[in-house]
């Protein structure tokens, strides 16, 4: 029986929650921790990531997910973009924080401390969230094991980092469509600005390089969004790392939003499987 806990309001540095959900069956023995990251324009309820909250509590893993403050959810709906505001004033300082936040709040949580194994923390990030969790592996001690899913490699060359900036500056906003929900998403240049003043912190490739923990990357070898190429940087970076192609795969290996079955695309089961198998080496 998978004990959840959906919607949990954890106080972060920046005056909005960090909407939190943990996974976890009761067991005699702590259980290794996984946190996950979600990416850009996504969020902890995404297509199938409950479906994969699940896979890895059935394998006896402490399995939390969150929205980053400022995704654009909110606690009464932290599904999809109810607040523009919140996402135009998200930047990269911001999630690093929120997710240091999470790290600390589930180690310091006396709730939770039979069920889990402290010493035992594995990171895991898709897409944007995959940069972020590798940069705060480098950035924690505490942290035990890192894997990315389709992750990106450089911050400096995303589209919300770059492109039109005179333009960017004088209008102080830039918009981006949402495909799906239709709705114009902001970036205020604050992004910008906060990239540039930290601009060696957010640096994928120098953390990488000192990633001195097991280290998994994994990537569709048909990944539109971020190419595979990216993954193959990482894994040169830092050559004890484990790289694998899930073959044909998409950005999203094969899921999508909303996800209406009750089991997990064949792709995104590969990619389950690799990562539990990793974290109980």
């Amino acid at each position: 029986m998978i004990e959840v806990v959906k919607n949990i309001p954890v106080k972060g540095k920046h005056q909005k929650p960090i909407v939190t959900d943990v996974f976890y069956k009761k067991t005699k023995q702590p259980k290794p921790i996984v946190i996950f990251a979600h990416g850009y324009k996504g969020y902890k309820d995404w297509g199938c990531w409950n479906l994969v909250a699940e896979k890895f509590a059935e394998q006896a893993l402490f399995f939390i997910k969150f929205n980053f403050s400022h995704n654009g959810g909110t606690l009464e709906q932290p599904i999809d973009f109810p607040d523009l505001e919140a996402f135009g004033n998200n930047n990269y300082t911001k999630e690093l924080d929120d997710l240091q936040t999470v790290i600390d709040w589930l180690l310091g949580n006396e709730a939770f401390s039979d069920d889990i194994d402290s010493t035992n923390l594995t990171l895991i990030g898709h897409s944007r969230g995959g940069g972020i969790v590798t940069l705060k592996a480098n950035e924690e001690s505490r942290v035990s094991r890192l894997i990315s899913w389709a992750a990106v490699s450089n911050f400096g060359q995303r589209s919300s980092t770059i492109g039109e900036l005179e333009a960017w500056k004088k209008n102080g906003v830039k918009y981006v469509l949402n495909g799906r929900t239709k709705q114009q998403m902001p970036h205020f240049y604050q992004f910008y600005e906060d990239y540039k003043a930290n601009e060696t912190r957010f640096n994928i490739e120098q953390a990488t390089r000192k990633i001195d923990i097991p280290h998994l990357i994994i990537h569709g070898t048909k990944d539109t969004s971020i190419v595979f190429d990216e993954a193959v940087n990482l894994h040169q970076w830092n050559p004890n790392s484990t790289l694998i192609a899930v073959e044909d795969a998409d950005h999203v290996f094969g899921t999508k939003h909303p996800w209406e079955h009750q089991h997990v695309s064949k792709h995104l089961a590969e990619v389950i499987k690799a990562s539990i198998d990793f974290i109980k080496r």
